[in-house]
């Protein structure tokens, strides 16, 4: 029962810290349906793309992946 209880308080403990240190997201001014501000990212292929570049001609879809293709 003793170690039952220790490990449940260990278990808190752990889970406080972690919570605790886990950044806030940034602030941001950007409402919904507000147009993107620019910005230059690299292609597959390291080209910088900017995203004015697509304004007017085509949609764009930023997606997101963690840790994708990094092995980790």
């Amino acid at each position: 029962m003793k170690r039952t209880l220790l490990l449940t308080v260990l278990a808190f403990v752990l889970c406080s810290v972690v919570v605790s240190q886990t950044p806030a997201p940034p602030a941001t001014h950007l409402k919904v349906g507000m147009q993107a501000p620019d910005f230059t990212l690299n292609d597959t292929a390291g080209k910088p793309v900017k995203l004015s570049d697509f304004r007017g001609k085509k949609n764009v879809v930023l997606a997101f992946y963690v840790f994708a293709f990094t092995g980790g």
